[in-house]
């Protein structure tokens, strides 16, 4: 298989956008966006100057490669119409959570570029910093992943699908569930009248802090400390939060316990 250029975007969501205009950046040719719903088709067609279309049925059939960057419930249900009448392609997914091998009963040619970042369509992205994770089912598929991410980012790797399934979880961790935290302490900021502004330098210097120490010699803070005055004064002024009594409670054991 030689290394193709030619692409349509399946969805047109936050992946799906930045990766469209990364890779049109970097040289390749991007053909066509599909999505269900025009007024994302359109947004991002517009932003990358191509066609879009609402109807699988619609979408061109001599492009190389087919991203589908869409929500995991839909994936499966889309792959079987994707594929049909363009079998000669390559066909890939950018889940994280998802295996390669639902392309396996529908597609010759698959596989998986999962980029492991948090994306948003009003934030730009610099590819150079995002670490991509490929997995193809055979060496030319591999190949061409390979060059089509090593065009965005000097970080590639190989990655089977269980080990990519823990990636995505262990960035809900880092990420997902950081964020909530992010959330929770502006609300109780915002309750008692003050600025979540004022949590920015401390939470840009935990960040920093983990490119030179090891997550569990970077912890600070009464849990590890095991100051149980500081944590008993916390839970009291959580009496009326129940929830965020308890969920105080239970991290600050798990802090202790890893």
């Amino acid at each position: 298989m030689a290394s193709n250029k030619r692409i349509v975007l399946i969805g047109a969501g936050n992946v799906a956008t930045h990766l469209g205009i990364g890779l049109q950046a970097a040289g390749y040719e991007v053909k066509q966006v599909y999505s269900r719903t025009e007024v994302s088709a359109s947004e991002l067609a517009n932003r990358l100057s191509v066609g879009y279309v609402t109807s699988l049925e619609e979408v061109c059939t001599d492009a190389d490669v087919y991203i589908v960057a869409v929500k995991d419930a839909v994936l499966t249900e889309l792959i079987p119409m994707v594929v049909k009448g363009r079998e000669d392609a390559l066909f890939v997914h950018t889940a994280g959570s998802m295996p390669m091998e639902v392309w396996k009963e529908h597609a010759v040619h698959h596989g998986v570029l999962y980029p492991m970042q948090t994306f948003s369509k009003a934030r730009e992205v610099d590819f150079a910093s995002v670490s991509f994770f490929v997995e193809a089912n055979g060496t030319a598929e591999l190949a061409v992943l390979k060059e089509m991410a090593e065009a965005l980012s000097p970080k590639v790797y190989e990655a089977s699908s269980k080990q990519r399934m823990y990636l995505h979880m262990a960035a809900v961790f880092a990420c997902n569930f950081t964020n909530h935290m992010y959330a929770l302490s502006a609300y109780l900021l915002e309750k008692n009248g003050l600025p979540f502004d004022a949590m920015l330098p401390l939470i840009e210097e935990t960040a920093r802090k983990v490119h030179g120490l090891a997550p569990r010699e970077a912890q600070t803070g009464p849990a590890v400390r095991r100051d149980e005055n500081v944590m008993g004064k916390h839970a009291s002024m959580l009496a009326d939060e129940p929830r965020l009594q308890e969920l105080y409670r239970m991290i600050s054991q798990s802090i202790q316990e890893k």
